[in-house]
């Protein structure tokens, strides 16, 4: 082994260029991409050596031939060298010829990690010309490729003959693993100048068979991170739509800008033209996203649709984010369109769903307060041209900002809250059921509330471990009303004022005693928890609107809230006591037990889940009465991936079932499943007419190290019916995923024909996907 400056020896000058022929090979046919994002720019072929780089060399013979004027080393070749690493049988340097020769098993390892596998190689000492027999190159991205024979011209073109590229990220770990998809070209040439890689006579090969025979393809070589060109093409099916196919174009305007504009021909409706323009600032992003049509046969619409009434129709949406500093940010997202239903009906990416909210928002983040300023439209998308659902939807504003103290203040946590809240609604949004109910969801016309709220609390620890925690709260609203007033059927007393206050003070006092039991591989802790809130009646209970506490379920979650209302609409008034005992266990084996049980009692005053409400927040709550319903919760975790969990609400009474939740799911390395039953008995007065019972199950079983099934069913209870259900097969190697998925869906409110769907994705690593109608199966999204 010797150890030699570079100044003193002419074979460096060989083990450096053969180095540089590896090195550019290496490069030049990395995974070739469509569209990626990045720039770089390859200035040099030759690698940056330092000049005092040293060549460590290491060989069974050395030989240098004075006469033929070359050196030769021969017998378990191994040079390394600036970072490069070569073995070989023998390398020869041919000072008269300045060429240089390798054979014998060649491997080179470049700095960035490639690895170039060779039988034999033939180059200038310049490097400007030279062939390779037999190589093969393995890159850092887990890509492959190999050919028969390479060849070097002119210093900038690298030309591969009978060439096969294909990804393999499983060969990392499992060498003998063969990929699914593989391209063969009869000839690959990169050029260095132009930075691109052309591919000629090509065939795609999936299983081992040709499906996609392309004569001619040209790339951006690995150097180059964003290139225009034609991207994968993509196809959808739809019954009123047609067959589609979209072509896909990439366009690379600079490199903090590009767009994408898709070309679909549908069968039934002609040409949909869509495009995203994509902008990348220093502090944030917009994307702008167009699409229209001119239906070539709106008839194949249902009669009497938007579909069916529009021939030319379209859409804009924008979406943005900024960052003003690292603790503020604003944005925002809005979609307009020609008519209700034009996103939805076309299934346009990100906005094909029945609700878009459009929003335009400032958010603030500090140590120890928070703001959030947001302004809402609601975009419902419905076939209906008659619809009056958008014009029901109100128009909001939202002030949010929280604040706790960062000292403590008479050694305790104080905090403030602020919201404020104006609505706008053109139209009343009322549910009737004759005879049964109304609740009015939102009123027409104008209101505005602020709210502003102060918490006071401290922990004292007594001696034996006695917790105690007194708490003191005000709040106060002031709210303007230009909403006109709900009529006649509403049998509550509701304010007509143009404009009115409340105010809520609170004193609270919590006691809870924890008790450590340990055993033998086990430890556990009982904590009864018992909570005291004493305050006047809520002002204008059930008579002001109610925006934003309308949804209400009560449960072991809320049951130890101060205000269990959901939202600031609402507040709530009178004496109350929680009481209830929570328990945690852990094993040495690994399993965990934990529980929540308890009940709430109204002691005094007005009673704000029993009065009258816009929309009967309350109402059949379990809350409505002095003694609450009884709420639990409990749940186990095993080490060996089962879960289990049961929560529910007893009425006080007669310990009936009014609401359950139970759910068991595994989660192992070959199976994974859950069930989930949910029943939740009929509130009449809450617009609830019929029990809910609903059992849902999701499994997924792999079956092989790539291959997997799924599958879901739902199943209505009371109606005797699956209302949802679904399976697929997936396989993913990291290199190619295909996904075929089968869902069916029955309106069990009506009769409609039942709604079903297939759909496939084919997705290669490097290359692109395909997608044929929705694969999304949502049941199943926490696999």
């Amino acid at each position: 082994m010797a150890v030699v400056n570079r100044k003193r020896m002419t074979l460096i000058n060989a083990t450096l260029l053969a180095g540089v022929a590896l090195q550019t090979l290496a490069m030049g046919m990395n995974a070739p991409a469509m569209a990626q994002q990045g720039s770089d720019r390859l200035d040099s072929l030759r690698p940056n050596m330092p000049e005092d780089a040293k060549l460590l060399l290491s060989a069974n013979e050395l030989v240098y031939n004075k006469d033929a004027e070359k050196v030769i080393v021969r017998g378990n070749v191994q040079i390394d060298y600036g970072g490069y690493k070569m073995v070989a049988r023998q390398v020869e340097y041919d000072q008269k010829n300045g060429r240089i020769l390798a054979s014998g098993e060649i491997q080179f390892i470049e700095p960035g990690g490639n690895v170039v596998y060779a039988d034999k190689m033939d180059v200038t000492d310049d490097f400007g010309n030279g062939f390779l027999e037999q190589m093969r190159i393995e890159t850092t991205d887990l890509t492959r490729l190999a050919a028969t024979s390479g060849e070097r011209r002119n210093g900038e073109e690298f030309i591969l003959n009978e060439a096969v590229y294909t990804a393999c990220t499983p060969c990392a770990t499992k060498p003998e693993h063969r990929s699914l998809w593989h391209i063969k070209a009869q000839r690959v040439i990169q050029n260095g100048r132009t930075r691109t890689i052309r591919l000629e006579n090509a065939r795609f090969e999936l299983f081992g068979k040709p499906i996609a025979y392309i004569p001619v393809m040209e790339l951006p070589d690995h150097t180059v991170k964003r290139k225009s060109g034609f991207l994968f093409p993509t196809f959808r099916s739809a019954q009123k739509l047609g067959v589609g196919v979209g072509v896909p174009y990439y366009w690379a305007i600079s490199p903090y800008m590009d767009a994408t504009a898709t070309v679909t021909g549908l069968t039934r409706q002609g040409f949909l033209l869509e495009g995203e323009f994509r902008q990348r600032f220093h502090n944030g992003f917009h994307t702008l996203n167009v699409a229209g049509i001119s239906q070539l046969d709106k008839s194949k619409f249902t009669p009497g649709t938007v579909d069916a009434e529009k021939t030319n129709r379209g859409m804009i949406g924008s979406k943005a984010e900024f960052e003003i500093n690292p603790r503020w940010t604003f944005g925002w997202n809005v979609l307009v369109q020609s008519d209700a239903n034009f996103a939805k009906t076309y299934e346009l990416s990100n906005f094909d769903g029945t609700t878009y909210v459009n929003q335009a928002y400032l958010t603030g983040l500090g140590k120890r307060n928070f703001f959030d300023l947001r302004a809402f439209y609601f975009d419902i998308q419905d076939a209906d041209p008659n619809s009056i659902k958008e014009n029901q939807q109100p128009t909001v504003q939202v002030l949010d900002y929280s604040y706790k103290a960062p000292q403590p203040i008479l050694g305790g946590e104080l905090s403030a809250t602020v919201n404020l809240t104006n609505i706008k609604r053109n139209r009343l949004d009322l549910e009737n059921v004759p005879g049964v109910v109304d609740r009015f969801r939102g009123l027409e016309g104008t209101t505005h509330r602020l709210t502003g709220e102060l918490e006071w609390k401290r922990t004292f620890i007594a001696p034996g471990g006695l917790v105690v925690t007194p708490l003191l709260a005000a709040r106060g609203d002031a709210l303007g009303l230009n909403m006109d007033a709900p009529g006649p059927l509403y049998t509550g007393d509701y304010n007509t004022s143009d404009a009115t206050t409340r105010r809520m003070l609170t004193a609270g006092l919590e006691a809870r005693y924890p008790i450590l039991f340990v055993g033998e591989g086990s430890s556990h802790v009982l904590e009864p928890i018992a909570q005291l809130y004493a305050r006047p009646d809520e002002q204008d209970a059930g008579g002001l609107p109610n925006e934003d506490a309308q949804s209400f379920v009560f449960d072991a979650t809320n049951l130890f809230d101060r205000d269990k209302f959901s939202g600031f609409d609402r507040v709530e008034g009178g004496t109350r006591a929680n009481v209830g005992f929570r328990y945690t266990g852990t094993f040495d084996s690994g399993y965990g037990l934990r529980g929540v049980v308890g009940q709430s009692f109204h002691l005094g005053g007005l009673n704000s889940f029993a009065t009258d409400d816009l929309v009967k927040a309350g109402a059949n709550s379990g809350l409505e009465t002095k003694s609450s319903d009884y709420v639990a919760m409990f749940g186990i975790d095993a080490p060996s991936g089962l879960m289990a969990s049961l929560s529910g609400r007893l009425d006080e009474r007669d310990l009936g079932l009014r609401r359950a939740d139970a759910s068991v799911g595994y989660l192992g390395t070959t199976w994974q499943a859950a069930m989930t039953y949910t029943r939740i008995e009929a509130q009449p007065l809450y617009g609830s007419q019929v029990d809910q019972d609903e059992i849902q199950t999701a499994a997924a079983y792999k079956f092989h190290d790539y291959w997997s099934v799924f599958g879901a069913i739902t199943y209505d209870i009371n109606r005797d019916v699956i209302s949802r259900n679904g399976f697929g097969v997936t396989y993913d190697d990291q290199d190619t995923l295909f996904s075929i998925v089968y869902k069916q869906e029955r309106d069990t409110g009506s009769t409609l024909a039942n709604d079903w769907s297939i759909g496939a994705r084919i997705s290669f690593r490097t290359l692109g996907d395909v997608n044929v109608g929705d694969t999304k199966f949502e049941e199943l999204d926490y696999y």
